[in-house]
């Protein structure tokens, strides 16, 4: 009311200091909402990699990677160098990168949501393993999809290729120029999709990613893919064996539904940090647990799958992220026990322990990414490679 009362310059004046107070006022609360957001978000712990009930691992020296030939479970770390392959070289020849942009308005498949900013969900309070999102609503979004054509690609020809998640992936791009000049890995073409847009669950993101069915993958095949041959005169194999899929966190559990729900389409799975936890929205009474089903029930109850997967976790990989506490967010016991399944149905597996390294690690990425590439592509034909 006193300020009402002022008039004319002295009003203005006071107006804006009341107005500024108002804006700090809002700025210091919502500070202060994040700080009990990140107060409530515990710090993950650093995992031993020799935790009763770990898989056991061969520990290698500092700065090595696993043999790129073998399967198994192996502990690196705690320091990181770059691969050769990761530092680009004018010797080498250079692959041709470009991207184009899909809409949600032209898709059939995923017309687009969103979960209402600051928002998340509360556990079911009669199943804490279900999560209640009730601020998820339909909201368009566009996507960029950026696309590797390698130097060596003859025109014509039908090429093997990788999709990656998250995209685009630059570190991905410039390690494929160097293995493919090696000859250590076929000439391919690498698809790297933008996501949707948000992230975990009532996000198309997690939709996108988070959802075990077979849709993110017929998504890509019918609606990605025929763009990409269009746009870039390109020939895309139809051999499973050919096709490969990879990407970190939600992106890695992604590869991996792609390549169960449609073994017919892809063989080879790359995983950093892979979210194989309790994260699927929404709820489907057939895979209750989402990702954690893979461990659970999905893998050590059904038929071994002709997928070969190269998998990573660090040591302070992420640990109970949000408001549920059901037993199932911890991303590192979760491919501990991805590694256990993988071994005891007999896949071609290789999983990877990093010390020192927090999630989807780029300086782990940035000296292992070349070996995991050359171990997914395993038994693939290279021209020109020695036999």
């Amino acid at each position: 009311m006193a300020v009402m009362m002022v008039s004319g310059t002295h009003e203005k004046s006071a107006m804006y200091f009341v107005v500024k107070f108002a804006v700090l006022t809002c700025a210091i609360g919502t500070v202060n909402l994040a700080m009990a957001g990140a107060q409530a978000r515990p710090v993950p712990p650093t995992r031993d990699p020799y935790t009763p009930g770990y898989v056991k691992a061969t520990e290698l020296p500092d700065g090595a990677n696993p043999p790129a030939n073998r399967d198994g479970n192996f502990i690196i770390g705690p320091t990181y160098t770059p691969a050769p392959e990761m530092v680009p070289h004018e010797s080498v020849p250079q692959g041709t990168v470009d991207s184009f942009t899909m809409s949600s308005a032209d898709s059939k498949i995923y017309p687009g949501i969103a979960r209402d900013a600051g928002t998340f969900g509360t556990p079911d309070p009669t199943d804490p393993a279900k999560l209640v999102v009730t601020t998820s609503h339909p909201a368009p979004y566009t996507r960029k999809v950026t696309v590797y054509v390698p130097k060596q690609y003859v025109p014509g020809t039908e090429v093997p290729f990788i999709v990656g998640a998250d995209g685009p992936d630059q570190a991905l791009f410039t390690a494929l120029d160097g293995l493919i000049a090696e000859r250590k890995v076929p000439a391919m073409i690498a698809i790297s999709i933008g996501n949707g847009s948000g992230d975990a669950q009532g996000s198309q993101r997690g939709l996108e990613y988070d959802t075990m069915s077979g849709l993110y993958a017929e998504w890509v095949e019918k609606e990605v893919l025929p763009l990409v041959k269009a746009k870039y005169h390109v020939r895309l194999t139809h051999d499973p064996e050919g096709r490969a899929t990879m990407g970190g966190s939600s992106g890695g559990s992604c590869a991996l539904i792609m390549a169960w729900y449609h073994p017919e389409l892809y063989h080879r799975v790359l995983a950093y940090s892979g979210t194989w936890i309790n994260q699927q929205w929404p709820y489907h009474a057939d895979t209750p647990h989402g990702a954690w089903e893979f461990q659970e029930h999905l893998i050590p109850n059904s038929p071994v799958k002709p997928i070969r997967i190269w998998m990573e976790v660090g040591d302070r990989d992420l640990f109970n992220p949000n408001a549920m506490r059901d037993g199932m967010h911890d991303w590192v016991l979760a491919n501990e026990k991805m590694a256990e399944v993988l071994a005891a149905k007999g896949y071609h597996y290789q999983f990877v322990f990093a010390r020192n390294a927090g999630h989807v690690d780029r300086a782990a990425k940035a000296q292992t990414l070349p070996e995991a590439l050359e171990y997914l592509w395993q038994g693939y034909p290279v021209a020109g490679a020695k036999k």
